[in-house]
């Protein structure tokens, strides 16, 4: 849990800096998004200058909720801009949704040579301890649930913006309130989020009823893909270059997509396996409960929570998912010899 004492610290480090840079994960999500929005919001009201730079594209059904999409590391700027100060000259970072160098592609490299204070905000369980000051809750549904406390902690005031950004973190990493951690924390601060201005109707249509027609030819794909393993209780389910080309979607439509096996009813563990340009697979993981998937993930260097985690395999795909069925098959031995 982040204590009053951690809350004062983060409040005395975003006081006390004239210049921030603040950022989130590659392939950023709702909690990522709404975060950065929220954070942003915050820092303008201060007065504060500030920069926020993503290190992927997201998703096209988050652009809502920005004014200005932030600038991408190494597409509209590079890493070299970065380091040697073009961009901007900050005295102090703002990481948030992670804590691992590993989610942080090409901007790793920039905070290794930093030597400003950084200031983490994660809910994630995997962590490599990269902040001087680190918020850090894993009982906590979304990271925007720790940032909605800080704000209050700190009396900052709630603007519209910023309650529509933190609704977006608690909707979206809660499956629209219906994965199990949605909880009365989750209840309680979208109940006062709503009080102050977020509009619920208005924020499902942007977030589930705003696809591209390339989006659904992808989620086709993927679904002619799938397999059921152990009796039915895991699923597989992949995406390659191929389809990504025939279809016109991009990677970042894949959010989400893993999902939609878990509407089975004997589904416990879920995969997705995306193949990559470097040949490289992503695979990401889902469980209803049973099985850490996050001890799978971090066996291969990824991490994430309980029920949600995600990780790099080798390729090809087919190689892949023999790997996490190997490993998906142990966890669910060892649970039945216990």
């Amino acid at each position: 849990m982040v204590t009053n004492d951690d809350f004062q610290k983060a409040v005395d480090l975003i006081n006390n800096s004239g210049n921030i840079l603040l950022t989130a994960h590659t392939k950023p999500d709702g909690d990522a998004c709404g975060c950065i929005v929220a954070i942003s919001n915050v820092l303008e009201n201060m007065g504060k200058n500030f920069r926020a730079i993503m290190l992927s594209q997201m998703p096209d059904w988050y652009d809502f909720l920005f004014a200005q999409k932030p600038p991408i590391l190494g597409e509209d700027i590079n890493l070299n801009q970065l380091t040697d100060g073009k961009f901007g000259e900050f005295d102090l970072i703002i990481i948030v949704d992670t804590n691992s160098l590993s989610q942080l592609p090409k901007f790793d490299k920039y905070l290794k040579q930093n030597d400003k204070p950084v200031l983490i905000i994660d809910h994630h369980a995997t962590a490599d301890g990269l902040g001087n000051v680190e918020l850090v809750d894993s009982s906590a549904a979304a990271t925007g649930l720790i940032v909605y406390d800080l704000i209050k902690y700190a009396g900052w005031r709630i603007t519209e913006t910023i309650a529509e950004a933190l609704f977006v973190t608690v909707a979206t990493d809660t499956g629209w309130f219906q994965f199990s951690n949605t909880d009365s924390r989750v209840h309680r601060a979208c109940s006062e989020l709503i009080d102050a201005g977020a509009k619920p109707i208005e924020i499902y249509h942007n977030l589930y009823q705003n696809f591209s027609y390339a989006r659904f030819k992808l989620t086709v794909a993927m679904l002619n893909t799938l397999q059921l393993h152990l009796d039915g209780r895991f699923a597989t389910q992949q995406i390659s270059l191929k389809d990504f080309e025939q279809t016109g979607a991009t990677h970042k439509d894949t959010e989400n997509l893993i999902n939609d096996c878990r509407r089975i009813s004997t589904v416990e563990t879920a995969a997705l396996l995306v193949e990559l340009e470097d040949g490289r697979i992503r695979c990401s993981l889902r469980s209803t409960g049973g099985i850490d998937v996050s001890e799978i993930a971090a066996k291969f260097g990824g991490g994430g929570h309980k029920m949600a985690a995600g990780t790099f395999l080798p390729g090809p795909l087919e190689k892949a998912k023999e790997i996490i069925l190997k490993e998906v098959t142990e966890k669910i031995k060892s649970l039945s010899c216990k």
